[in-house]
């Protein structure tokens, strides 16, 4: 096995990395806000909406990712490149892209499995601390802001960082519709070298070094924000 057949693709990996670091970043982000809608739609006394989100939990849940990314992109980007307006416009070099359609399959993705984490949390969440909070005269956004969420997120800090590598490990899947993150690059590499051990050694290396980066912060984030037992 050699390693140093990998070193004129440095850059090549590099690249790679970037693209999976963007995908966690947006994805992560995007995702955790959608995950929060999806967790109080959960709880919400609204029947409909209660029903509507749980629908929508179960349908992704229940799904493998890869089909939704091909869903996403073959159908959406199918569906886009049979309107001349759009192949001209402005967007266009987003739309042909396929970034942005793993992009929004791994949003929705969190949403999802991230939402029921959090809808989980909230409910772990002591009563009293709310009923407090609204008895200091706080209104209901306030309270979500300042005291419900903020708990919640404290109590799941641990769960989410589980959830972030998780992640980190499905970006993976950007390489089948031809995104050159990490495994792509690796995938380009074995074509190129004829090498197979080398390359997939490499991105390993990569994968393991990213996800303990992932779980230090948030162990650095555990030890800042440490959870407060009630009385």
């Amino acid at each position: 096995m050699d390693l140093s057949v990998l070193s004129s693709y440095a850059s090549l990996l590099l690249l790679g990395v970037v693209t999976t670091l963007k995908l966690l970043v947006i994805s992560g982000v995007f995702g955790f806000l959608l995950a929060v809608a999806v967790a109080f739609a959960r709880i919400s006394h609204n029947v409909l909406i209660a029903r509507l989100s749980k629908g929508f939990t179960e349908v992704i849940r229940g799904t493998p990712l890869l089909v939704q990314i091909y869903l996403i992109y073959y159908g959406l980007g199918s569906l886009f490149a049979g309107w001349p307006s759009l192949r001209e416009s402005f967007l266009w070099p987003f739309l042909r892209d396929g970034f942005w359609y793993v992009a929004l399959a791994l949003v929705i993705s969190v949403g999802a499995y991230v939402g029921e984490v959090i809808r989980a949390g909230l409910r772990g969440v002591p009563k009293g601390e709310i009923e407090a909070a609204r008895a200091m005269g706080m209104r209901p956004r306030l309270v979500i802001r300042r005291v419900w969420l903020p708990r919640a997120i404290q109590i799941l800090l641990p769960t989410l960082a589980g959830e972030t590598v998780m992640l980190l490990k499905s970006t993976a899947l950007a390489s089948t519709v031809a995104v050159m993150d990490v495994l792509g690059a690796a995938n380009y590499i074995r074509a190129q070298t004829l090498r197979t051990y080398e390359p997939l050694l490499a991105i390993a290396i990569i994968y393991v070094v990213l996800a303990f980066v992932i779980e230090k912060a948030f162990g650095y984030l555990e030890h800042r924000v440490p959870v407060r037992s009630s009385r």
